[in-house]
């Protein structure tokens, strides 16, 4: 059976993993958006909004690769609120979503499975986190199951113990404000210690293994 990991989290030098007041237009919450300046220049990010170029990175071509299921919360898949976006919303990322792969959203909200091109089909999990990641692995197999975000989704999983490694993308970004990823949370306590550290120009890598 695969591993349940994070990767390619991005986060400010004061530990916020998005900015305050998230919404249709920041998605990320305001100033969030810099916190991936790593991200946006490197091939595997331009192929996901199909762009050409780009730079090689390791780490962000790590970020999707070898997953067989991913666990998003509400706000990955729609914007803040109980609209969903509109009755015709189907994601941030259009009818081809990079998962490409059995994706499980957190809701308190059920509705019916949206199947995308490109192999993604959206579930929507009410029964909490432990059930979602149940339905993941079971649609994993094999292969890794990822737990891609948000902020309080990392959370619930990390105090849960079910992740196995976590890779941080630090940016040097202060927010000041925002949705704090290890406020309150004892990492070494959790059995989490660092395993790699590899600094570039853009942001800090850093993984944390258990």
């Amino acid at each position: 059976m695969g591993k349940v990991r994070v990767r390619g989290f991005a986060v400010s030098i004061d530990g916020f993993g998005a900015g305050p007041d998230q919404s249709l237009e920041h998605p990320m919450g305001k100033g969030g958006r810099e916190l991936h300046k790593w991200f946006f220049p490197t091939r595997a990010f331009r192929s996901m909004v199909g762009q050409d170029g780009g730079t090689d990175d390791r780490f962000a071509d790590a970020a999707m690769d070898g997953f067989g299921a991913f666990i998003l919360g509400r706000n990955m898949f729609g914007p803040a609120g109980d609209e969903w976006g509109g009755p015709d919303w189907k994601g941030w990322w259009g009818d081809n979503p990079p998962y490409h792969a059995p994706t499980f959203i957190l809701t308190h909200h059920a509705r019916a499975p949206i199947v995308m091109d490109g192999g993604t089909t959206f579930h929507f999990v009410t029964e909490g986190i432990e059930a979602a990641l149940a339905q993941a692995k079971a649609a994993a197999g094999d292969l890794d199951v990822k737990i891609g975000g948000g902020v309080s989704t990392v959370r619930q999983y990390l105090l849960a113990g079910a992740i196995d490694e976590l890779h941080l993308a630090v940016s040097p970004i202060v927010l000041g404000r925002g949705e704090h990823l290890f406020a309150g949370i004892d990492l070494p306590g959790l059995g989490y210690r660092i395993t790699e550290t590899v600094p570039t120009e853009l942001a800090t890598h850093i993984v944390l293994t258990r």
